[in-house]
Parts: structure tokens; sequence; C-alpha cells
């Protein structure tokens, strides 16, 4: 009996010391311990999501892959795998599982090491919420703690939902959503009971149970996974067999963008950065922008077969590399070294036939290269000279060649090589200033500068225009004759003399404004800015939303020397294109919140009374947003508070200034630089080319009254792009192949006819109104208090708009 009340009363000691000792840490920690309340409002990381204006994904940007999931959407077998695995009393227990405590005790004080913390999955949420991976005494005690707060708080249900979203399952996968899409590329409502085991398995180890790195690991887990569940219960036998029978198929599944639009998807990172700092990557940021995925597809398409075709017309500068008399597994190494650029996929050649190339593919795949596919592939000796044509594949490739070919349609492959040139192309509804299409480079992955946002490059005459604008706002007409006779600028004081000239070297004497732009005569944009005056034409031009520090303050603006980036010319053109008013370039059309709920909707300045824009683009909800309930009413009323009555884009040039203007530069396509656009078939195009000295940049810009698209082409590092080669030949073409589709069955549109004009019979040699009798008159828009007067009003007089200059006029002019 004694030894019974010593047992009994040294019990009753150590229950009571047990409790005190709990009661004395609970006292010391508690005031450190973070409330569990905040747990229902806990903001789980989501990456940031880029997608186009028809909800198409861009882009991801964020360190960790996560997509949150309700309770109710959890397979059930994944929950019976999950805690089957790694807490098969969690519905019994109140937070801490002591058997699981004192196996975890045992296993220490046989070692002497932690072999495991003996946590229950609510310990496992106290953990990742709240806590560090430390292993020691102090941080398990306040790990139990919580797990008894969390357990008096949130119900069970509420417990695994957290843990299941917060667990990281490896390959950046934190949640079992996510996990789902990385291993097998389908949600988790979509997988079997031998993938859900799999999944399951993964929260004790991520890297040592992860079927892409061990599989035969992960497939004992699974398979102890599975049977823990026959013994539970929670399956029957006939369903276990097969789970076991199926076999490791998890492959890594990333999330592959729908549309190619880096450039677009870096520069509303950039702005959402601008927006929430760090924030962007983690609060589950949906953007909406305003480039539709064809248009972007018509636009990178388009610039690279303008650069291909560039590029083969100036030769083969041979292979990357040549790496002959290896074997084919350092082949294959060292095309794994190689991405493929701007659809350009890296081969190594394997043989040569007399009917082509075979080559092997990174993906260890022998395919064949057609020799009528090669035969552009002069040999480069500089820009302006090639060598002789190829007679057979062997003057083009050797055994052991590094190339480049593309992927045609029907699956073959075309010779090709990485052009060295680069190009940009910017497209805009001269409406409002959303960009349609975007594309900075050939190749994001090979250079990620952006050269439509960044590269300040000579507009050359692509800019005259702006001048000509100048012109029209003050008394010149369409028919102001202009005398295109050389002239010559003396600097006294440094001794230069600046004899400019025309690209031709001719001189066609008096000539008519229209004439003039079409032809694109550079001392007619002289005169016409020495006329005007240099500060009040640079003030003038700042309208159209140039910085003034651009605009050099001398006559060789005229001639396109300012430096400008394809996306301001643009802007700039947009003024023609839209009745003369001021848009402002804009790429997020709209922000939505882990819920879907709007933070933002554009409401950018439009032209009144234009055409109507594109309907707002829907809201891309989030993937966890989607599982719920439709949106609300209150959802679309917070939406619709976010979008203020529409803004009028100010008018900074006459309407009636901008529609001749729109009349000139369809010239240019009719009858001028850009005749080539007119196998377009269409009547409703109007742009211009330029060309800088020694053909170092080219330009094409154009526009009707639905887009406004800039192209650019030339070398970072400038040089000449080669004799023969000029705006209306390498930039000109891109532009035709990106409006040709975005117009494709869309009906003529051209800006509408303002009050205010007139139209007279000229006469083309004195720009007068013409007699019945003129011979070769013609038609021309004026300003009704512009209109020339007749040819019985003709004097000899000059320097007036509309007057002749004498053709004889080659006097030097000072400079300054």
């Amino acid at each position: 009996m004694r030894l019974l009340k010593f047992l009994l009363w040294s019990c009753v000691a150590i229950f009571c010391g047990l409790l005190l000792s709990l009661s004395g840490a609970f006292l010391y920690l508690s005031p450190s311990l973070p409330s569990v309340e905040s747990l229902r409002s806990i903001q789980l990381q989501i990456p940031l999501r880029v997608y186009s204006s028809d909800g198409k994904l861009i882009a991801e940007f964020g360190e960790m892959r996560r997509s949150p999931i309700a309770f109710n959407d959890i397979p059930q077998d994944f929950i019976n795998a999950l805690l089957a695995a790694e807490d098969d009393n969690f519905a019994n227990h109140y937070g801490v599982d002591v058997t699981g405590l004192l196996r975890a005790a045992t296993q220490l004080l046989k070692s002497g090491q932690i072999q495991s913390g003996g946590s229950t999955i609510t310990m496992q949420v106290a953990k990742n919420f709240f806590l560090t991976s430390e292993r020691s005494f102090s941080r398990k005690t306040t790990e139990i703690l919580l797990a008894l707060q969390i357990e008096r708080e949130l119900s069970k249900n509420e417990i695994l939902e957290l843990y299941v979203n917060k667990i990281y399952l490896g390959h950046r996968a934190y949640g079992i959503e996510a996990a789902a899409q990385v291993y097998y590329g389908k949600p988790i409502r979509e997988l079997t009971l031998g993938q859900l085991a799999m999944i399951a398995g993964l929260p004790k180890a991520p890297s040592r149970f992860n079927p892409l790195v061990n599989p035969e690991r992960a497939k004992e887990r699974r398979d102890w996974i599975l049977g823990r569940m026959l013994m539970l219960g929670k399956i029957d036998k006939a369903r276990h067999d097969a789970a076991i029978a199926e076999g490791i198929d998890a492959r890594y599944h990333v999330q592959a963008p729908e549309v190619q639009a880096p450039y677009v998807a870096e520069m509303a990172r950039a702005e959402m950065v601008g927006r929430y700092g760090s924030e962007a990557y983690t609060e589950g940021f949906n953007v909406t922008t305003t480039v539709p995925s064809d248009l972007q597809h018509l636009a990178n398409t388009a610039l690279r077969e303008g650069l291909v075709n560039y590029d083969q017309r100036h030769g083969y500068r041979g292979p990357e590399s040549r790496l002959p008399g290896m074997t084919k597994e350092t082949w294959l190494e060292e095309l794994g070294k190689r991405n493929s650029l701007g659809g350009l996929e890296p081969v190594i050649v394997t043989q040569v036939e007399k009917s082509g190339l075979l080559v092997l593919t990174r993906q260890g795949q022998e395919e064949a290269v057609s020799w009528d596919s090669m035969k552009w592939a002069r040999p480069f000796l500089n820009t302006n000279s090639m060598g002789p044509r190829p007679q057979k594949p062997a003057d083009v490739a050797q055994v052991g060649d590094l190339v480049r070919v593309q992927r045609q349609e029907d699956g073959s492959l075309h010779f090709v090589q990485l052009p060295q040139a680069q190009s940009a192309v910017v497209s805009l509804d001269p409406q409002n200033g959303a960009i349609r299409a975007l594309v900075g480079g050939f190749s994001f992955e090979q250079s990620n500068y952006n050269r439509a946002v960044q590269a300040k490059r000579q507009p050359g005459s692509s800019f005259k225009p702006f001048i000509y604008s100048a012109a029209l706002d003050n008394g010149y007409t369409a028919a102001s004759l202009v005398n295109d006779a050389p002239i010559v600028f003396v600097d006294e004081y440094l001794d230069q003399v600046w004899r400019p000239k025309n690209d031709n070297n001719t001189f066609l004497g008096p000539i008519r404004l229209r004439e003039a732009l079409y032809k694109s005569r550079n001392l007619v944009s002289i005169r016409l800015l020495q006329a005007l005056g240099i500060n009040n034409t640079v003030d003038y031009v700042t309208r159209f939303g140039f910085n003034k520090q651009d605009l050099p303050p001398n006559l060789s603006l005229a001639l396109g020397t300012a430096n400008l980036t394809p996306m301001e010319i643009a802007t700039g053109w947009t003024v023609f294109a839209n009745g003369g008013h001021k848009v402002q370039p804009y790429l997020i059309q709209r922000i939505d919140n882990r819920q879907g709920e709007a933070l933002f909707v554009a409401n950018p300045p439009t032209v009144p009374n234009g055409k109507p824009t594109a309907e707002a683009p829907a809201a891309v909800q989030s993937p966890e947003a989607q599982l719920e309930a439709p949106a609300n009413l209150g959802q679309q009323l917070a939406a619709q508070m976010l979008t203020p009555e529409p803004i009028a884009a100010e008018q900074i040039i006459d309407e009636r200034t901008a529609y001749i203007m729109t009349s000139m530069l369809q010239d240019v396509i009719k009858r001028g630089t850009g005749r080539r656009a007119m196998a377009l078939g269409r009547d409703d195009l109007a742009g211009k080319t330029g060309t800088t000295n020694e053909s170092k940049d080219s330009w094409f810009s154009g526009y009707n009254a639905d887009y406004v698209t800039t192209v650019w082409a030339g070398f970072d590092q400038p040089e000449s792009l080669g004799r023969n080669e000029y705006g209306g030949t390498v930039a000109l073409p891109i532009w035709m192949s990106f409006m040709g589709g975005a117009l494709k069955d869309k009906p003529s549109h051209l800006p509408p006819e303002p009050e205010g004009l007139m139209t007279l019979r000229i006469d083309p040699h004195s720009g007068r109104a013409a007699t019945p009798s003129t011979a070769d008159a013609y038609f021309e828009l004026f300003k009704s208090e512009d209109t020339p007067p007749p040819m019985s009003e003709f004097d000899s007089g000059y320097g007036a708009p509309g007057s002749p200059l004498p053709a004889d006029e080659a006097a030097p002019i000072d400079l300054f």
C-alpha cells in the first residue's frame, strides 16, 4: 500500500509539475504570441499575372507559384491521403498529439538527435505562418501553444485549408493547386488517386520525395500512403491496387504564355512596381493590358520576317560555331546551351547531301533542310557586297556547323541566320492612345533592351510632317510654292559650311508643298523651317508631345535630326489621325485584386465624337476567385465608380490642318516614297518614310483612323544598313505586313472631313486658282480663309506663302 501511495503521489506530482511548467511557459510566452485571429484574414503570396485585352496570359511574375483553393474544392481523396501521411488523428486531437510528441521524445533520447518534431497539421500551420524552421525547445513550445490557440479559434476545415495553400511542394509550387499544375499540368480536381497520393507525399520532404528528381523514392512514399489509406479504411482493395499500378507520369509543367509579348509584359511589370512596390509580385494582381493577342502576333511575325528578309539580302555570315568531329552526345550538350531566339532554332549539321542538309535538333532528332531554302546564302563580304551564289549545299555548310533554322507551318525547316539588325514596332489607337501592339526587338531573350520606348534615334524624313503642319497653321497651303534649289549655310566663327542636299542630288525649282512632301525634298523642309523661325517651330512641335531638349534648335531639325523613340513618333502621328487631338499612350486597361475586384480602370483622354472605342475588356479573375460565386452587383458598381466620365482629349492643332496633312500623306503612298503600300489595296492609308544619313536608320509611320503604326529598323550601334536600303525597303515592308493583317476585312476608315474646308482647281505652276482654260489644273484642299488668289492677281514677288521663289537662289546664308 505504501508503494502504491508513493507511486500515486509521484504521478500526481509529475502531472502537477508538468501542468505548472506548461502554465509558466504559457504565462512567459503568451505576451509574444501572435494573434491567431489574423489567420482568418491572412494574405497568401500570389504572383502578378499580365493578360492581353482578350484575356490571354502574357506573363507571370513572382517567386512563388500559388493558386489558393477553397476547402470545399479539395478532393476528399486528397484529404484522406494527406491525413494518412501527415496526421491520421487530425480529427480527434486538439492541436497537439501526445503520442506523436512522446514518439519524438523517445527518438531524441535514443539517438541524441532530433529525428522528428511530432508535429500535427495544426502545429505545422502555426510554424508555417508564425515561426521559423529553427530546431529548439523554445520554438517547439511556442508552436504547441499556438496550435492549442488555433484549435480553439478555427475549425478543422479552416486549419486544413490554410495548410494545403501554404505548404511548399517543390519547384516553386506553394499549395496543392499549384503543385498539381506544376507536376501534372491539370487542376487538382482532375488528378487520379495515385497522383493525389504522390502530391500528399511531398510536404514531408519536397526534394527527397520529388517525382521529378527522385521518382523511385517518390513512388515508394506514394505506395506507402496508399497502403495507409487502405489500412485506415479510406479506400478499398480495388482502388488501392489500381492506384499502385499507375506509373510515374509526373512532368514539369509551367503555364506557358498564351501570347508572346515579353516587351509588353516587362512594361506592365515596371508600371505595377511603380504603383505598388514589391507587393506587386505577391498580392495576386491581375493586369489586363490594351494589347489584343491577334495584333501582337501580327507585330511579332511582321518584325521577325522583315528582319530575316533584310538579313538575307546581305548574305550569309557563317555558322555560329564549328564543332566538327564530336559525338552526338557532345553536340546535344552544346545545343542545350543555346536558346531558340525569335523562333530561330539552333541545330548542328550532321550530314551534307546534294539535296540539302541533315541537322540535329535540341530534341535529339535528325531532320532535313532543303537546298532551296539555302540558295540565298551568298557569302557576306560587307554591308554593300556579297560573294558568288552557292552552287550546292557544301558551299554553305559543313558537318559540325552550328546554324539556325526556322520551322515552317508544314513542319519543314528553312536555313536562316540570326539577324544583326534590330527593329521596333509600335501601334496605337489614335482615339485614346491605347497601345495595340508593341515589339521592342527581334528577341527578348537575346536582348531585353526595348527599342520601342528606349532607343532614341533620328527619325529622318518621317519627322517632316510636323514641319509641314506648322506651315499649314501659319498661312501656307498644300499648293504653296517653295523653291527646291541649292542653299549654303556658313558659320563664320567656326569656319564651317553646310550644303544640304536632296537624296538624289537633284533640284526641282519651285514646287508645291504637297508634291515636296510626297517626293521628300529636303531643301523645301529647310526653307519652310527658316521662314517659320526655328524657335517658333520648336514651340509648335512640342505640342505633339516631344521634349524640347530632344529637338535641335537649328535648321537640321527640318531633316529629322531630333533624337526620338518610335513611341514618341507614333504618339505625335496620332494627332494627324484623330483630327488634331493630343492623346497619351497607355498600356494598362484594368487592375484587379485577387478576388477579381477592380482596383483601377483606365480613363484616358479620348477624342470627342470619335469612333467608338473598343469595349472595356472583362476582368480576368484569379483562379481562386473563379471558384467563388459569380461576380455580385457590388463588384460591378465598384468598377463603375472607378470609371468616371470620359475626359476629352485636348485639341492642339486645327482639325482642318490634320485633315489636309492626312490628304498630303495619302499622296506619299499613292505616288511617293511609300508606293509599295498600294499593294495592300486600300484607299485609307497615309504615311511617310524616313531614312537618315548613310541609311543608318529606316522608318515608316502610317495610319488610318483605326491604327497609327510606327516601324524603326537599324543597328543598335548605328551603322549603315547598306546601299539602296531606305525606309521604303526595310521599315515599310514590316509596316505593310502588320497593317495588312490588322486591317484585313475592315472597311475603309479615315478621319471625317471637318467644316471650313474648300476644294479649288489650282494652276500647278503658280499655286493660284486656275482659270477654266488652265491646262493640267488639279483640285486642292484649302482652309476657307487661306484660299489662294486667282491668276489675274499673279505677281513676281516671293517670300509669302503661295509665292514662287526664284530658281537661281543659291547665295550663302548665315547659319546662326
